[in-house]
């Protein structure tokens, strides 16, 4: 059910072939998912998704979608849909699959159509997803025709929602592998485009991040990041005492200007802001695929400009930048 033979068969045709074994050891030592204890009942999910023929995919819709040529009956669709639930919470999407809408917490969709006008074209490309999560945005790269999309992201639960949906629209050339950035091979330099959406404010040290990420970059590779910034001067950043917006793990959330600096000098040449937005009670909420709290509850019932702990409310830059060297 899960295995990683894919995505070995198909780099043995590619530069990352010279990598092999250093991704065969970190997935055999460290990838331990009988650990978890949800993890034989997500199996069993897995297990239940039905086969079904003559589906139409499309990753260019706002939901990655998986359309039967003969459409499910209703029942049909209500077993589809308790089966899938049960690999709540769906965080990233949305999805439509056999008729079911994955109605996820955030709207995903929304964040890819402020990227993508700004980004080169990713026709081609050999891509990193740096925490892909459920692995909704390398769908919508698939939609673009790269050569080759990998995404890593640690969580068990975002791999199993990959492979539900991976069940339905077929193995493409998109493959999540269970890891860290710090899990890669090291000064890499081979993805031509490297996505960081979302990472970098959970990072203790940002700019060893940011130089990470370069180092997974060919020479003249491109670097999407996206993450949360505040209104303010260069050198302006924001340490938040304990939370924010009830995160436990936030550290650093800089002014535009400081993370252009801080990709200068960490080797990125080229360097724009292409887009900053603050986050909507409407990007990001409650729904029925995600029913604990969202960001309506982080932030102040009687001033929404602020987080509940008195900080600025969400906003989401996103950069575009060169690798250097």
């Amino acid at each position: 059910m899960i295995n990683f033979e894919g995505f070995f068969n198909h780099i043995k045709q590619t530069p990352l072939k010279v990598w092999e074994e250093h991704f065969h050891q970190v997935l055999n030592v460290g990838f331990t998912p009988q650990d978890h204890g949800d993890f034989d009942r997500w199996v069993a999910a897995l297990q239940e998704l039905p086969d079904i023929e003559n589906v139409t995919v499309d990753f260019n819709q706002s939901a990655v979608t998986a359309k039967p040529a003969i459409a499910l009956s209703e029942p049909e669709k209500q077993t589809l849909k308790n089966t899938l639930m049960t690999l709540n919470p769906w965080r990233k999407g949305p999805f439509s699959i056999a008729g079911v809408e994955i109605d996820t917490e955030w709207r995903s969709d929304w964040k890819w159509d402020r990227v993508l006008p700004h980004i080169s074209p990713l026709k081609n490309r050999t891509i990193l997803d740096v925490g892909c999560g459920s692995g909704y945005h390398m769908w919508r790269m698939c939609g673009q025709d790269p050569a080759l999309v990998v995404g890593i992201d640690p969580s068990l639960i975002f791999l199993m929602q990959f492979y539900a949906i991976q069940h339905f629209v077929g193995n493409q050339t998109v493959y999540y592998l269970p890891i860290g950035i710090e899990q890669m091979p090291a000064k890499m330099r081979a993805f031509d485009t490297v996505f960081s959406m979302g990472v970098l404010y959970h990072r203790r040290s940002p700019m060893d991040h940011l130089i990470e990420l370069r180092e997974l970059l060919r020479p003249g590779g491109e670097l999407v990041l996206e993450t949360l910034v505040i209104e303010g001067e260069l050198g302006e950043t924001l340490v938040p005492s304990g939370r924010y917006a009830r995160m436990g793990n936030v550290w650093f959330i800089p002014s535009p200007d400081s993370i252009i600096l801080w990709l200068e000098k960490c080797g990125f040449k080229d360097v724009r802001l292409a887009d900053c937005a603050p986050t909507g009670l409407d990007e990001q909420r409650v729904t029925d695929w995600m029913t604990f709290q969202s960001l309506e509850d982080f932030l102040d019932p009687e001033d929404k400009s602020k987080t509940v702990e008195g900080y600025p409310a969400p906003v989401r830059a996103v950069f575009v930048a060169t690798a250097a060297r």
